[in-house]
């Protein structure tokens, strides 16, 4: 059996799947799927051990961008599987991987979940320009071309963290709480005035995105995943669609190049 593991900035979310390739890569291929809070990291062991089928875990395959307690705590769960896992690896980006070419100035300096999101929505849609947004505690905007050259990409504070500086910094406005749908264009009290600004800015960078990208090359397929894409999509006024787990999706793609010819394991 395969372990994917997205370990992100808030949550730590994972798929079992058959290490056998000819199942698929995407979720449907998954056994079991899940997502866990950092302070609960301790709990994915016996969670594992509950809904992993009969076969043991052969090899596991992580994007990791929590930093280094993160990756050792996610270690020592591993190692303590029984069996234990023949492969931990540990994905980092590459100058090309799953018909993905990394032009950044320099490749490896590409976070490893953005590029595990470009090989997955590349592997969903092939020969296709994209732009590809992560709405997490940052937001991500990645263009792809439809030859899977990657051309660039934007980052900007996550729909949270925008509004959450916003209202700590300014005087004698409390904390904003909870995001919510539905925000009026011009709000007439302040802290919908401070949620709607957020929203706006969100929105605005990923449409400023599509637009440029779509310039040269025509169509685009604009993907939209992470926690905060229901909140964002429906400000959008171009076409957009969300595809859940996209760095889970990725790294299967990627393990799935890695290992076609394997034998089951």
């Amino acid at each position: 059996m395969l372990l994917l593991i997205d370990a992100g900035n808030s949550l730590i979310k994972w798929a079992l799947a058959p290490a056998d390739m000819s199942a698929g890569t995407g979720p449907a291929s998954w056994l079991h799927a899940g997502e866990t809070p950092h302070h609960e990291t301790d709990t994915l062991y016996d969670l594992w051990q509950q809904v992993k089928p009969e076969r043991a875990v052969s090899r596991v395959l992580i994007s990791n961008v929590a930093g280094i307690t993160a990756k050792e705590r996610l270690t020592d769960l591993i190692r303590k599987l029984q069996p234990e896992p023949d492969n931990i690896a540990w994905f980092a980006s590459a100058p090309v991987l799953a018909g993905v070419k990394n032009s950044y100035d320099d490749f490896s300096q590409l976070g490893s979940d953005r590029f595990a999101s470009l090989v997955g929505a590349r592997s969903l849609f092939p020969n296709e320009n994209l732009v590809v947004v992560t709405c997490g505690t940052a937001t991500t905007i990645d263009t792809l071309s439809s030859d899977g050259v990657f051309i660039g990409g934007m980052i900007l504070p996550g729909l949270r963290l925008m509004a959450n500086s916003l209202a700590g910094n300014t005087a004698q406005l409390p904390d904003i709480g909870q995001m919510t749908e539905n925000i009026p264009a011009f709000a007439t009290d302040t802290i919908s005035a401070i949620r709607n600004g957020c929203m706006t800015a969100q929105a605005g960078a990923i449409e400023h995105a599509v637009t440029v990208h779509a310039k040269p090359l025509g169509n685009v397929r604009c993907i939209l995943s992470g926690g905060a894409a229901k909140l964002v999509m429906p400000y959008l006024s171009i076409p957009a669609q969300i595809v859940d787990n996209l760095v889970l999706i990725g790294l299967h793609a990627a393990d799935a190049q890695q290992h076609a010819s394997d034998p089951l394991c």
